[in-house]
């Protein structure tokens, strides 16, 4: 997608599966992605909005589950996410003193599209996700104002960037620079043809631990940049994993989960500071806001599928954050405080990812 250098472009191919056709988020249909960027100086920050599909989310919710692995991490809306089982707003990314503007604003663009929240219904539940960007960026002067928010939910698109844009800005991994990555996986059932594309909000990792493909690449990079090169692990990483396959809101919960196996295979041991927190939906199926005449049919796939989509969550989450990885630029932020682009540092010192 714009023409960045993905990890697939090194050679390395992740897994069995076949990826869809922008090998993002949104391949499944009517996802979209949208980015604010803000990088100037100690500014190093931004938001990343997706929306769950093209219509009023409020009205026709979508079957959605949350899942902590480390709880080191500030989130909205996924307790009622988990207790009724459904999405009803579009999902945010930034850091993490911007987490309650990001939420107030994304209630504003609710109330705004839906005049009978807090009249004649009930309020509406915001689903904001953050990473804690204070290496980079100068956190606390809160450089996200609404109107960022409102561009990146209004500038949404089928292909979008990765690495060192919008809510990924300022943000790290393993090391080196992070920040937004993306992949997806096709899986090929009796009952039809379904995708799992995943997004991660990278910011964790230790670089010694890098693994790409099994390969250790971060180890070879810690011993040619010098024993001494600081190594802690004190961010987070947010997941979103959205998929059309017909499931409930309990079968996507045990998909979401599987997400650590990518996640892991990249090198994540999933440390004490580290916050690993993923928000899962599916399109397959729309609820509807207002109660219908009769009961509501909720069609999912059988259990004997499953291992399936296990696969392909696995891949697309260890390949998202790959790809957050290989496209991320290098960045000098807060009080010269910097981080080198890994395809910047495997160039200097002639390492191959394969």
């Amino acid at each position: 997608m714009f023409n960045q250098k993905r990890i697939r472009d090194y050679g390395v191919e992740i897994g069995r599966l076949e990826t869809g056709p922008f090998n993002a988020i949104t391949d499944v249909e009517g996802v979209t992605v949208g980015h604010v960027t803000l990088s100037d100086n100690n500014m190093q920050t931004g938001v990343t909005a997706i929306l769950p599909h093209q219509g009023n989310i409020f009205k026709e919710k979508l079957i959605a589950s949350s899942h902590v692995i480390n709880g080191f991490g500030k989130t909205m809306g996924t307790i009622q996410m988990m207790e009724l089982g459904t999405l009803e707003s579009p999902i945010l990314l930034t850091n993490t003193l911007s987490v309650g503007l990001a939420a107030d604003t994304l209630i504003d663009y609710m109330l705004e599209k839906n005049p009978e929240i807090g009249r004649t219904t009930g309020t509406v539940n915001p689903v904001v996700g953050e990473c804690n960007d204070m290496f980079l960026n100068d956190i606390r002067a809160k450089f996200v104002k609404p109107h960022h928010v409102l561009q990146a939910l209004e500038s949404t698109s089928s292909e979008f960037e990765e690495g060192t844009v919008g809510a990924g800005t300022g943000m790290l991994c393993y090391s080196l620079k992070g920040g937004i990555g993306s992949a997806s996986r096709l899986m090929e059932m009796q009952s039809g043809k379904y995708t799992v594309g995943v997004l991660v909000l990278s910011n964790f990792g230790i670089l010694s631990d890098l693994l790409v493909k099994g390969k250790a690449v971060g180890q070879e990079l810690k011993e040619a940049m010098l024993a001494s090169y600081k190594e802690e692990d004190k961010g987070s990483i947010m997941i979103i994993v959205a998929t059309d396959l017909p499931v409930s809101e309990r079968q996507l919960n045990r998909i979401i989960k599987r997400s650590v196996t990518g996640l892991s295979r990249t090198g994540s041991i999933i440390t004490n500071g580290s916050g690993e927190i993923i928000i899962g939906f599916s399109t397959a199926t729309k609820i509807p806001h207002e109660k219908p005449e009769h009961c509501l049919t909720v069609p999912q796939i059988h259990e004997e599928d499953m291992d399936m989509a296990f696969r392909a969550v696995g891949e697309a989450t260890e390949e998202a954050v790959l790809n957050s990885l290989v496209t991320a630029e290098a960045v000098i932020g807060r009080d010269g405080n910097e981080r080198p682009a890994f395809k910047d540092l495997i160039q200097k010192f002639g390492i191959q990812l394969k």
